[in-house]
């Protein structure tokens, strides 16, 4: 059985080993303070399980909600092929409807990756994902970053977009964009605290690993795995955090 350790060192994974390095030292945290080998997991909006059987391999009971059956299906098929089918429960809602599905104070780490963006009500959505954190469980938030999209496009050689995209309210390049909003840090950790949450812990995520050409680490484990390092030692640098394609932040109730 694989390990999320081993998912991490993969080359394919450099764009998420920050988090998942981040959620293993969390949940080895909580195992410690609570004495319970296997811990509860919500994730909100996680889709085709891509957090979710991973923490359900560790040996975690994981509870993913999600608005789109076709998803839904599809997590269901990961967890049978990983075998761990009696630790990953699929249920079909909202985030509105998050409180409702799983209840308040259910969860002892909460994921609320990539919804944000998408939701008409970030604070709403956010909010209930907080509720059903138990107290002193943590909530993770991952965002993208606004400033980043401006970088990308201006290195693509689209400035107008670019230019958009830094005056745009909600970070959106143009009409054309499929992300409805991007956060700046400053904006998401405010939105966290506004909900209850204490911020501890802030990465930036793929720092570089947007911006490095494909050809200098494929089929180069080497140089995979000094970009993953250099991804791990970027993430909590203040100056490098303001322009990762995506802001992680743990926080706490």
């Amino acid at each position: 059985m694989s390990t999320v350790t081993d998912m991490v060192r993969a080359p394919s994974t450099v764009r998420t080993a920050v988090v998942w390095d981040a959620l293993r030292q969390t949940l080895a945290e909580r195992t410690a303070a609570t004495g319970r080998a296997t811990l509860d997991v919500v994730d909100a909006g996680g889709g085709t399980g891509g957090f979710a059987v991973p923490l359900a391999e560790l040996g975690h009971s994981v509870t993913v909600v999600d608005a789109s059956p076709d998803s839904l299906a599809a997590l269901e098929r990961r967890a049978a092929e990983a075998q761990v089918t009696e630790r990953v429960r699929a249920l079909q809602g909202e985030v509105g409807e998050l409180l409702e599905l799983v209840g308040a104070d259910s969860a002892d780490l909460v994921l609320c990756h990539s919804l944000l963006e998408y939701v008409d009500d970030p604070y709403g959505a956010l909010a209930a994902t907080t509720r059903t954190a138990r107290v002193d469980g943590t909530v993770s938030v991952l965002v993208a970053n606004r400033t980043a999209t401006v970088i990308h496009k201006a290195l693509a050689g689209h400035f107008e977009e670019a230019r958009h995209a830094l005056d745009d309210p909600d970070g959106r390049w143009g009409d054309r964009d499929p992300v409805p909003r991007r956060f700046t840090l400053a904006a998401i950790t405010q939105l966290l605290e506004d909900v209850g949450l204490r911020v501890d812990t802030v990465h930036g995520v793929r720092v570089f690993a947007d911006v490095v050409p494909g050809n200098l680490v494929n089929g180069e484990p080497a140089a995979a795995e000094a970009l993953l390092a250099l991804e791990a030692a970027a993430a909590g640098h203040p100056a490098l955090q303001d322009v990762a394609t995506q802001l992680h932040l743990l926080g706490h109730r």
